[in-house]
């Protein structure tokens, strides 16, 4: 069996270069609609539990959309920066102890293989063949977890998290201020815990979690933060819807 072009992998398992991209997008994506999704409902949800009124329930949302987009987008982006400079940082700081003293580095590499469990002799035999086909490569493997090729990017993850946000927060508002006039916080409940059931599933089938703890993880903390801010909104607003 091959899969990715490499023999002996299974087809459900990633093996190629990009790892590290792919579920950068991920992480951020599911993040951003996570929080669009529950951020911008709480809002609605709070000013609709204050007031009948049509008005400030979109005003509400609205800001809460955008403030709450460029916020994910540059929490995302300084995050992924520092991480990015990390690695960077580490992959520069590997570069000069090869060029310094390679035979320190090939003596490490051998020891690195021997801690995993490998013997003296294969793990030699392996420290030889991986250093005369990328000698970097092989020590940022073994000794940092990190690809060269493979350094997340921090523009990605903002423009992940910034869209996921906008997309899910798109969903309560529509819900609330086009569902009828009694039944909207209701009908706005249940979208919103269902969309993040189907968030939950599908971040974890990605992933190849566990698909109900991550459904019941989501949909419980959606609900805890509906049922706070409308409780808020009723208690300190003028009319009760």
């Amino acid at each position: 069996m091959e899969a990715d072009g490499v023999p002996g992998a299974h087809p459900d398992e990633p093996h190629t270069q990009g790892l590290a991209q792919r579920l950068n997008w991920l992480r951020a994506g599911v993040l951003g609609a996570n929080d669009g999704i529950v951020s911008t409902a709480a809002v609605v949800v709070g000013v609709a539990g204050a007031t009948a009124d049509t008005g400030p329930v979109f005003i509400a949302g609205a800001a809460a959309l955008v403030g709450g987009a460029i916020s994910m987008a540059l929490g995302e982006y300084v995050s992924v920066s520092s991480q990015r400079d990390s690695e960077r940082a580490l992959i520069a700081k590997e570069k000069r102890e090869l060029a310094d003293d390679p035979e320190a580095e090939f003596a490490e590499l051998i020891g690195l293989y021997e801690a995993k469990g490998l013997s003296r002799e294969t793990a030699t035999q392996v420290a030889h063949e991986l250093t005369a086909e990328d000698a970097l490569a092989a020590h940022l493997s073994v000794e940092l977890n990190i690809d060269e090729d493979d350094v997340v990017s921090p523009w990605h993850a903002a423009f992940a998290s910034a869209v996921a946000f906008v997309l899910g927060a798109l969903l309560p508002m529509a819900t609330i201020l086009l569902a009828p006039h009694p039944a909207r916080i209701a009908l706005t409940f249940v979208t919103v815990l269902v969309a993040l059931a189907i968030t939950g599933y599908v971040a974890a089938w990605i992933g190849g979690a566990n698909r109900a703890r991550a459904i019941v993880r989501t949909v419980i903390g959606g609900a805890l933060a509906l049922a706070a801010t409308y409780l808020v909104g009723s208690l300190f607003g003028t009319t009760v819807v």
